[in-house]
């Protein structure tokens, strides 16, 4: 009797064993799965933000063009424009992206506000203004886009931060995604596009 007890019991051991063992590897795929689907997310959300900088880059030559025809005497901020575009165009991982874009926007803000401050007959120009709103629109999906994908990111950087997770993150080489944030409150003001 008292072997079968011995038997019995080792048998419920095993069972115990594969089912914790079981359950492991079930959370184990699950976790996996889950960062995978993450990564996905974020990187689709990272490739929208491609799609409309790059309509912004596409934008900029024009908008240079109809005020070069105005303001002769700015071509040392067209210049920093058109430097800085082809700068961010180039970045090739998201943190140069990032850091380009920043530097884009402010010698942008640095374009609208000598031109709003010395060249008011720009107002009139049909195909500046065109260029105004198309920029206007382009901006305001890029905070859409940017917005998405810092929700994103933060929901991966949460999940391989947090317990368990972390050690299947730590498995895959995962590292936490850098948010596309601004650095100064001067850089949080909408670009300027209307005088």
């Amino acid at each position: 009797m008292n072997h079968s007890l011995l038997i019995s019991t080792g048998a419920i051991v095993g069972i115990a064993v594969a089912i914790v063992v079981v359950l492991l590897i079930i959370l184990f795929v699950g976790a996996y799965n889950s960062f995978v689907r993450l990564k996905n997310v974020v990187e689709e959300a990272w490739a929208t933000i491609d799609v409309y900088l790059k309509k912004r880059y596409d934008l900029i030559p024009n908008l240079v063009e109809t005020v070069k025809g105005f303001a002769k005497h700015e071509s040392e901020t067209l210049q920093k424009v058109i430097a800085s575009r082809n700068i961010a165009m180039q970045a090739s991982t998201g943190e140069a992206k990032i850091a380009a874009e920043k530097e884009l926007t402010n010698n942008l803000k640095t374009l609208f506000n000598v031109v709003a401050e010395s060249y008011p007959q720009l107002q009139a120009n049909t195909n500046f203004l065109d260029l105004q709103n198309q920029l206007k629109q382009i901006e305001n999906e890029l905070a859409s886009a940017r917005k998405y994908y810092n929700g994103t990111v933060k929901t991966l950087n949460t999940k391989i931060e947090m317990f368990p997770s972390n050690l299947v993150a730590s498995m895959m080489k995962l590292k936490k995604y850098p948010y596309f944030e601004l650095d100064s409150e001067e850089e949080r003001k909408n670009v300027k596009v209307s005088f």
